[in-house]
């Protein structure tokens, strides 16, 4: 399996919700009888139209369609949501049930649309299955493992900070600390500082790497304890009170698990539809598309890389005041 977690997204995951809102369609067209049983065991009837049952998994799906819950997510049946989205499960049977009554699944085009439904919905059902064998908990961990012996432990610091307009006022600050004045006091009295001046000016565990050139150019060489500037940041000057230093503490597994998933996922759908295509005859009869001044242009896939979970992290955008970054 190769590491190109971030190429674009195949397909057939990405009408993933499409193919639900079509499979539920084609269950209710086709629904001329059959059978009362439950779907599966524990499934409950919630509703009848015309005789025949809508059960709780029809809702489940068709609010998992909608994005109002997650794949898997539970959806209690006296909600207020469940029984929205049961009257909408209830429309929609009666409105295929009138469609079927007016024949209009033998005009050609609906067949066509059904076809191309039920293509969708066996292609989602095929990359489902393939998901489920490999995308397991062995294959997660043995990922987050890999990640964790790559990974890249820097230093962290803690510190808290005052930014004020001038220099003059900051050597006052500087002044008032060096006679024993508190530095939370005086961020919460002094401080322009709207994101830390309440919390005592604390700015978290960062790296330098992500803090603007002035921030960093200061802290590398500071000590615990240490008063650090004043020194010019955009828009005013800043003093620092260095609070801890440490090495970067990992992403545990539980905060990694969703972008390996992910990861894993998309992997898998990738090896899968290339491997087909491989076996196939694939004509395309189009031209190439031709480029048009000023049209956006489809962004390149990402490179084979291993996805970003505990081994990297993003740097956000240097800012005069940079943000506030995550607590132990």
């Amino acid at each position: 399996m190769t590491n190109s977690a971030f190429r674009r997204v195949p397909n057939a995951l990405a009408l993933a919700a499409v193919m639900l809102v079509a499979a539920t369609l084609l269950v209710a067209c086709g629904d001329r009888g059959g059978t009362e049983g439950a779907p599966a065991p524990g499934d409950t009837a919630v509703a009848k139209v015309d005789g025949k049952t809508v059960w709780a998994s029809d809702v489940k799906r068709e609010a998992v369609a909608q994005g109002l819950i997650g794949e898997g997510e539970p959806l209690d049946v006296s909600s207020d949501l469940f029984r929205r989205v049961l009257d909408e499960v209830v429309d929609q049977k009666l409105l295929a049930a009138e469609a079927l009554n007016r024949k209009l699944d033998k005009d050609p085009v609906a067949q066509k649309r059904l076809a191309a439904a039920r293509e969708r919905i066996l292609g989602d059902m095929l990359v489902e299955s393939v998901v489920a064998d490999a995308v397991n908990d062995n294959a997660i961990r043995g990922l987050y493992q890999e990640q964790l012996k790559l990974a890249k432990q820097s230093e962290e610091i803690r510190a808290r900070q005052i930014v004020v307009a001038t220099e003059a006022e900051a050597e006052a600050v500087r002044k008032l600390l060096a006679t024993g004045a508190s530095f939370d006091a005086l961020a919460m009295e002094r401080s322009t500082d709207a994101a830390t001046r309440f919390n005592g000016g604390d700015l978290g565990y960062f790296t330098v790497d992500v803090m603007p050139e002035a921030y960093a150019a200061n802290l590398k060489t500071s000590k615990v304890g240490d008063i650090v500037g004043p020194f010019g940041i955009e828009g005013g000057w800043a003093i620092l009170k260095i609070e801890d230093r440490r090495l970067e503490q990992p992403i545990t597994f539980e905060a990694a698990r969703p972008q390996i998933v992910r990861f894993l996922t998309y992997d898998q759908v990738r090896d899968l539809l290339e491997k087909l295509r491989s076996r196939a005859k694939v004509q395309t009869l189009i031209g190439a598309p031709q480029d048009v001044p000023g049209q956006p242009k489809e962004p390149a896939d990402a490179p084979k890389t291993a996805p970003q979970t505990p081994a990297t992290k993003a740097a956000p955008a240097a800012s005069a005041a940079p943000a506030k970054a995550a607590q132990p």
